[in-house]
């Protein structure tokens, strides 16, 4: 039986990420992935929010995306936000199909040498007090330390692990599209009492992309053309002459989350831990985030130096985030319904959102450069990104995004140099004397009073804040990164 320490299920964009970030921490891993290739059906996702496209920054490779795709200085909550003016070397959104995310991240996870065993499911698995007994579809095993599905909303992983998937059913329901006309469409956005509709041009400006809405919640199974051919004529008095359709899809409003995202060596992340409507555009990206915020911890976990508590800080961090990405996705579905009294109600939301503040705060949630773990109560930094500040060190001017390439952490001195012993975690954390004359900003919250050191995770979050005193970092040290002189 064929080993590894961790098996991923799912090749989509979070676990390629995740499979990234176990290679750069030195983990064995590997993915099942069903598709023989990265080729992906349809378009999917269409875009990378400002902290997606910063933490795939802080690992050296956010310029492969950046070069393919469009940028838009604003994000969506019922109505344009613009993020032109936030804290960040990436105040915008990128427009990218996921086609195009899977196969730059794909590209990467290759040149790591990561294992994929492609055209292949997992079929079950058996779990002991030392690992997962992995079954494929094609009659052969993996034996794994840890399992970790990525395997979508369907997630076989989660429902294997018995994990409860509450939430809310669904009250809407679209087709999508894409395919061939005939004749020329009614390009751009139609609304009517049953909802928005819209027709746009793909990329290679032959075939058109069609998201209609349903009158009513359609039953369970596979759209067909002949139902698109219906719905467009419902619309708009025509079919167009559509024909030589690439992707037939639907999708709802479901929204649902894995009531854990962990049972024992079975771990979950992206769909298969959260799905919800695609207002927004939250889902990948929270998904990418989420692998981003596993992948240190469990390498800690596999190599010994953290506890397997350490695990449950990926729960209490991420679970949070993703409820909350559930709420917004539900209530900007309420504010599409096109009674009068909600109409009414949009108009309130709009002239709230276009003042200062909450442009500020919606935008920040819906970009995730609000993001906000509770690691305790202290300086503003702790718990919240660092900023990319272009600092002094002795090497040289340096990015701080690029001191986290490796995926390891920092300690950043702005003090006097040497100051800091990390001695007992030197083979874990790298200490790196800076200076930084400018001054500190936060979006949302504004400009920050400079600290005297921080420490960074490798997920780019700050764990510590303090200065020469250093009261609390051994204390930060052994939570994050294990107690001194773990092997």
């Amino acid at each position: 039986m064929t080993g590894h320490a961790v098996v991923i299920a799912g090749g989509g964009p979070t676990g390629l990420m995740l499979a990234g970030e176990l290679s750069l921490a030195g983990v064995d891993v590997a993915i099942v992935e069903r598709r023989t290739s990265q080729d992906l059906v349809g378009s999917r996702a269409g875009g990378l929010h400002a902290r997606t496209i910063e933490v795939l920054d802080q690992r050296g490779i956010a310029d492969r995306f950046v070069s393919q795709g469009q940028l838009h200085k604003v994000v969506h909550f019922h109505i344009p936000l613009d993020i032109s003016d936030f804290p960040t070397r990436h105040n915008y959104v990128l427009a990218l199909w996921q086609n195009h995310i899977e196969r730059i991240l794909a590209g990467w996870v290759a040149e790591l040498s990561v294992p994929m065993y492609r055209g292949r499911e997992v079929t079950g698995f058996v779990q002991d007090d030392t690992g997962v007994d992995v079954a494929l579809s094609d009659g052969q095993s993996l034996r794994a330390q840890w399992l970790v599905g990525c395997d979508g909303g369907r997630s076989l992983v989660r429902k294997a692990a018995g994990i409860e998937f509450p939430g809310w059913d669904p009250t809407t329901s679209w087709l999508i599209a894409e395919a061939e006309m005939a004749d020329e469409p009614a390009w751009g956005f139609r609304n009517d009492a049953v909802g928005t509709h819209a027709i746009g041009k793909m990329e290679d400006g032959k075939r058109a992309r069609v998201v209609l809405t349903e009158p009513r919640v359609a039953p369970a199974g596979e759209p067909t053309l002949q139902d698109v051919r219906e719905a467009l004529i419902a619309v708009y008095g025509t079919d167009f002459g559509i024909h030589s359709p690439t992707w037939i899809s639907r999708f709802t409003d479901m929204t649902r989350q894995a009531a854990t995202y962990r049972d024992r060596r079975v771990l979950l992340a992206g769909d298969a831990a959260h799905v919800h409507p695609p207002v927004g555009g939250q889902g990948l990206n929270l998904g990418v985030q989420d692998a981003v915020n596993l992948g240190w911890k469990l390498a800690q976990v596999i190599e010994r130096r953290s506890p397997e508590s350490l695990l449950d800080t990926y729960h209490a961090e991420r679970h949070p985030v993703a409820a909350r990405a559930l709420q917004n996705t539900m209530a900007q579905m309420a504010l599409r319904r096109t009674d009068d009294r909600t109409k009414a109600l949009g108009d309130h939301v709009s002239e709230l959102l276009r003042m200062e503040e909450p442009r500020k705060r919606w935008a920040a949630e819906m970009s995730g450069l609000g993001i906000h773990y509770n690691l305790g109560e202290g300086h503003p930094l702790l718990g919240r990104r660092m900023p990319d500040l272009d600092v002094l060190t002795a090497d040289g001017p340096r990015r701080v995004f690029t001191l986290l390439h490796d995926a390891r952490p920092v300690l950043l001195n702005f003090g006097e140099p040497g100051s800091f012993d990390v001695a007992p975690w030197a083979d874990r954390v790298r200490r790196v004397d800076a200076r930084y004359e400018g001054g500190w900003e936060l979006p949302v919250i504004g400009a920050v009073a400079a600290p005297g050191a921080v420490l960074v995770r490798p997920d780019g979050y700050v764990a510590w804040v303090g200065d020469r005193m250093q009261v609390g970092l051994g204390e930060a040290l052994t939570t994050w990164f294990g107690p001194p002189g773990a092997v």
